[in-house]
């Protein structure tokens, strides 16, 4: 897994950074990592509890990847739709009470469109209810070493008790790349079809950012705009959280200038207690 090792930026050193941080101080979070060895290149707040929002959606994939893995369902596997699942408010695919969803198309619909509706079918395919999928959602958050993390629900929806740090984040999209290598392509997609209409995604740096590929972008009033960032250019890969920006241009923007101070760097040495390694 990745243990991130403190760097060469530490809290109290946002100055590196030209540009003010794009959110109030009370929702602001950043992190920079090299992937290669689990550096900490960048930090402010990382380790501040926040609203996870939709960044919550990777750990219920990561429950889904690891039910496709142990053969409990395949990719043709249909989920049943509840009326609470039904239910949940935006964003959402629009399903219907009594309907079904496959696997596969549950994948991209909480990767790319950030489905709550399709969060809550997966919740209650895999936990029985939703509750007890979130404390599987925790119980796995503890094991891959993500002690601020506590999830309530599966989608990122509003709950007070429900809450992570940018630290976390990080560490929950690495192991993601380096436990799922074979689905993680699902987070670089932009859009796909679904029962004949095309579905976009909200993250609009894939495609246009120079090696983003991932992974995933949350926001709820309370926390703010979020997004978990994986960019790789020639043998560098970085991992980049911002949280609690102002909007999502602002969001944007940010990573965009993190990427731009920290891909040029050469890599940190030494203390490479935080080597990436595919979880057993």
């Amino acid at each position: 897994m990745l243990v991130l090792v403190a760097g060469c930026a530490t809290v109290g050193e946002p100055t590196q950074v030209q540009a003010p941080p794009p959110g109030s101080p009370e929702k602001y979070a950043a992190l920079v990592v090299d992937a290669s060895n689990g550096k900490t290149l960048y930090q402010v707040n990382a380790t501040a509890q926040r609203y996870p929002a939709s960044l919550t959606k990777m750990m219920t994939l990561y429950l889904l990847f690891e039910a496709l893995d142990q053969g409990r369902v395949s990719m043709a596997t249909e989920l049943p739709v509840s009326s609470f699942a039904a239910r949940q408010p935006p964003s959402k695919i629009g399903l219907k009470a009594g309907q079904t969803i496959d696997v596969e198309s549950a994948i991209l619909v909480l990767a790319v469109k950030s489905g709550n509706d399709v969060a809550v079918a997966v919740a209650e395919s895999l936990g029985g209810t939703e509750e007890q999928f979130a404390d599987l959602m925790t119980a796995r958050a503890r094991q891959l070493g993500l002690s601020g993390t506590v999830f309530r629900n599966a989608s990122g929806l509003p709950d007070p008790d429900q809450h992570t740090t940018a630290r976390d984040m990080a560490m929950l999209g690495a192991a993601l790349r380096s436990r799922f290598p074979q689905y993680y392509h699902y987070f670089s997609r932009r859009d796909f079809t679904f029962r004949g209409r095309l579905v976009r995604g909200h993250n609009d740096m894939i495609g246009r950012v120079d090696g983003v590929d991932g992974i995933k972008t949350g926001y709820i009033k309370a926390s703010g705009y979020s997004v978990v960032t994986s960019v790789k250019r020639g043998s560098r890969r970085l991992i980049i959280v911002v949280m609690g920006a102002d909007s999502a241009r602002a969001r944007n923007a940010h990573v965009e200038e993190l990427i731009d101070r920290y891909m040029g760097q050469p890599k940190p040495t030494g203390n490479l207690l935080g080597a990436l390694s595919p979880f057993d």
